[in-house]
């Protein structure tokens, strides 16, 4: 009996092109964490970017009211707008901020429009770590998966080093033949654990949200999307385009005041505006708790209607609404911030070590590897630096730059240039030297409050 193998070159590029998938897996899980370390911060980041945006510890519903009048006046001529957001001031960004289809802009605490909110790069970031900027349902997918992936990848991490409990404090010293390396990676593996458990999870659920949705819908509400999340968030209500005046949502703010005076509001919705199916929805956020906070339904005349039962429902409606503040550690003010800082950067740096420990094994088998050992040098020194140069560019020419567009094409020139014309080794110390000045010099422009 013959057995016919394949050919050695076929092995080869097969080898290969699963060396490619794995690093660029490696590579995107990379950016995702880095990015989503970064994001703890863009509240305060918001604040950096456009420091001279009036701020104001709260805002009467008066104020709000005649706000929104302003800008439903500034929608005049354009195609009807299907919602409109009020970001009201909270402690993290003490801001008021109207958001339609067409225009951002602030408020100061009188109600007057105070000019356009212009955080780019605040945005940019957001998106980058949401959906690796890539627009569509496939880019929150994506992300999805790779947050399945690090979950299984934690998991997959401990059964495969049963001593990795017993040697959670054991550090060998820094050798060739990466054993320190390896100690690190595992120990911040162990020491981050229910962190990376958690953030993974949550970053599943989150970036898969709608393709369960879909699953959910079409097997269990006759394809019926709406129905699906009117059972976690309340239902939308009936469309009516007939014209109608701006609704008062002072009143509903003030019903708020009286009836919720323990609840800290932080967003206001206007469903259908300008139409006479308008209707509000306000969220009011809860202290000690996780869920993002209460959907509390109003009609255009400020009358309530009732709440979506978020904050006491079902088990499962109360942890999808929990999902996102624990993410992003939107909960303990700034202390937790800084405890998921430093977390997201532990983990940012294991991502990055898994790859150099691979690299390492394959260099001790005589299997040397320059050019993807200078890409990944690439990966890990140039995405810092160039999210530190969108900030320092988008700080001095302007808000409208192409964030999108500098931050993927200069991270290919960069892995272009290290891919063929790299030495060994150079590319890590260039790109290291080069993201501390562009980080000093985004601080500089920070501190100086351009």
């Amino acid at each position: 009996m013959t057995t016919i193998a394949p050919e050695s070159s076929t092995v080869k590029r097969a080898l290969s092109a699963h060396a490619a998938i794995g690093l660029l897996a490696g590579a995107l899980l990379y950016i995702v964490s880095l990015s989503g370390t970064l994001a703890v911060f863009y509240q305060e980041f918001q604040r950096i970017e456009q420091p001279r945006a009036p701020e104001m510890a709260s805002i009467d519903p008066q104020a709000v009211q005649r706000g929104i009048e302003a800008v439903l006046a500034r929608e005049k001529g354009k195609p009807l707008a299907t919602h409109l957001y009020v970001h009201l001031p909270v402690e993290g960004l003490p801001r008021t901020v109207i958001t339609t289809d067409t225009q951002a802009v602030h408020i100061d605490r009188t109600g007057k429009i105070a000019g356009k909110e212009e955080i780019a790069w605040s945005d940019f970031l957001a998106q980058l770590h949401y959906m690796l900027n890539i627009p569509g349902l496939f880019g929150f997918i994506l992300v999805g998966i790779l947050g399945v992936m690090m979950l299984t990848l934690s998991l997959s991490g401990v059964i495969a080093h049963p001593r990795i409990f017993r040697d959670a404090f054991r550090l060998r010293a820094r050798d060739k033949g990466g054993l320190g390396l390896a100690d690190w990676h595992n120990r911040m593996s162990v020491w981050t654990l229910p962190f990376i458990l958690a953030i993974s999870l949550t970053g599943a659920l989150i970036g898969t949200a709608d393709l369960t949705a879909y699953g959910i819908g079409a097997t269990g509400y006759k394809g019926d999307m709406e129905a699906v999340y009117a059972s976690i968030f309340g239902p939308e209500g009936k469309p009516d385009t007939k014209a109608a005046p701006a609704p008062n949502i002072a009143a509903a703010l003030d019903y708020m005041a009286a009836h919720y005076p323990g609840r800290r509001l932080t967003y206001v919705t206007l469903h259908d505006p300008l139409t006479a199916g308008q209707h509000v929805q306000i969220v009011g956020t809860f202290e000690r708790r996780l869920v993002f906070g209460e959907y509390y339904n109003f009609d255009a005349a400020g009358r309530v209607i009732g709440r979506a039962g978020i904050s006491d429902g079902p088990a499962g409606r109360q942890m999808a609404a929990s999902n996102y503040n624990l993410h992003f550690g939107n909960f303990g003010g700034l202390p937790v911030k800084m405890a998921y800082f430093i977390l997201g950067m532990a983990l940012t740096a294991i991502c990055a070590t898994g790859t150099y420990i691979w690299l390492g094994k394959r260099e001790r088998r005589g299997i040397g590897a320059p050019r993807i050992r200078a890409a990944w040098d690439a990966v890990v020194w140039g995405a810092p630096l160039i999210l530190a140069l969108a900030f320092v560019l988008r700080k001095t020419l302007g808000n409208d730059l192409p964030l999108v567009a500098i931050f993927w094409g200069g991270l290919a020139a960069i892995l272009v240039g290290a891919w063929f014309f790299a030495a060994p080794g150079q590319i890590a110390k260039l790109l290291k030297r080069a993201l501390v000045l562009a980080c000093g010099l985004g601080s500089a422009l920070a501190l100086a409050g351009f």
